[in-house]
């Protein structure tokens, strides 16, 4: 054989194995398109809050994929949607959001991408007026549903309605999820109850940085004050918190409570203005010891689904108040 022939021969054996690893890549692709739509087969929901992303994984966490917008510890009332958060909405194969105002600078964004708003079946009975010393408008709702149980149950329905909307293949397992969750939170209800009972009557006054717990006071009888009104994004006086000041010192309250999403500032500058009045009240801030009121905790913390960040709550109040 001359070197020809050898060459000739090197070649065609090199072609053979090029060829076979191409097949090998062919494979390879067509195994991932494969996964990708395995996929591409669970629903693309895009949600505002924790909450949402939270009630999603309950009813139908194995049937979808969920893109969170506004992430944990952050602020929805004063939130503004990002370039990815557009991308997010724009792939998104359902859009949940609260509703009620809530997410205050995304409102058109929402109504835009025909979002699905948890509360579209509230009714007037269900929903508080935030009149314009809490903050907002007069008659303007404030959003703060969820510290009512039974309002959240509501909002789990609608959520759970339109996702069979759009995956009824899987409304048996939705329901039969829906039904589960209801008694889980039917349960935590009558929790919240028993320990707020602990609480004596002349102490349960709860004191926050802005309104989130009006829902919580109507349902649960505690009575709630704040110097800021129920969205973060409202102006706070002087006047403002020197109200509240007077207010605690009146009621000889304990304590008073800081929330994950606001400036636990608020409160050291509320227990200065008391103690100017003569008055000792504690500031309960700091590490896990806060409430949390638009946002639930980080992944992986305490409070990070909903029962858990409201049992966290309960127990947080009546430590500090009993």
């Amino acid at each position: 054989m001359n070197s020809v022939q050898v060459i000739q021969r090197k070649l065609r054996k090199f072609g053979i194995a090029f060829l076979a690893l191409l097949a090998l890549g062919a494979c390879g692709q067509k195994g991932q398109t494969a996964e990708s739509k395995a996929e591409s087969g669970k629903l693309k929901v895009t949600v505002t809050t924790t909450f949402l992303q939270d009630m999603t994984e309950q009813l139908a966490g194995d049937y979808t994929d969920i893109a969170l917008v506004i992430p944990a510890g952050e602020d929805p009332h004063s939130y503004e949607a990002k370039p990815e958060d557009r991308e997010k909405f724009k792939q998104a194969e359902l859009v949940l959001y609260h509703g009620l105002h809530f997410e205050g600078h995304m409102t058109e964004l929402l109504e835009a991408v025909n979002g699905h708003a948890v509360t579209a079946s509230f009714t007037q009975d269900d929903i508080l007026s935030a009149d314009s010393s809490m903050g907002l408008a007069a008659n303007a709702a404030d959003p703060h549903f969820w510290f009512d149980v039974k309002l959240y149950e509501k909002a789990c329905d609608e959520a759970a309605k339109a996702l069979i909307e759009k995956i009824p293949a899987h409304e048996k397992e939705i329901q039969a999820n829906l039904k589960a969750y209801r008694e889980k939170l039917e349960a935590l209800d009558a929790e919240i109850r028993t320990t707020l009972a602990e609480i004596p009557a002349e102490s349960r006054i709860l004191v926050t940085p802005h309104d989130a717990f009006h829902y919580f006071s109507r349902r649960y009888g505690i009575e709630v004050k704040a110097p800021q009104g129920v969205s973060t994004d409202a102006e706070l006086s002087t006047n403002d918190m020197a109200e509240t000041a007077d207010f605690i010192v009146a009621h000889k309250i304990k304590a008073i409570f800081a929330e994950s999403t606001t400036d636990p500032a608020r409160m050291e500058k509320l227990k200065e203005s008391c103690a100017a009045r003569g008055f000792a009240v504690e500031v309960v801030s700091g590490g896990s010891d806060e409430l949390y009121s638009d946002s639930l905790a980080q992944k992986g913390e305490d409070g990070d689904t909903y029962i858990t960040m409201v049992e966290h709550n309960v127990k947080l109040i009546a430590a500090h108040l009993k």
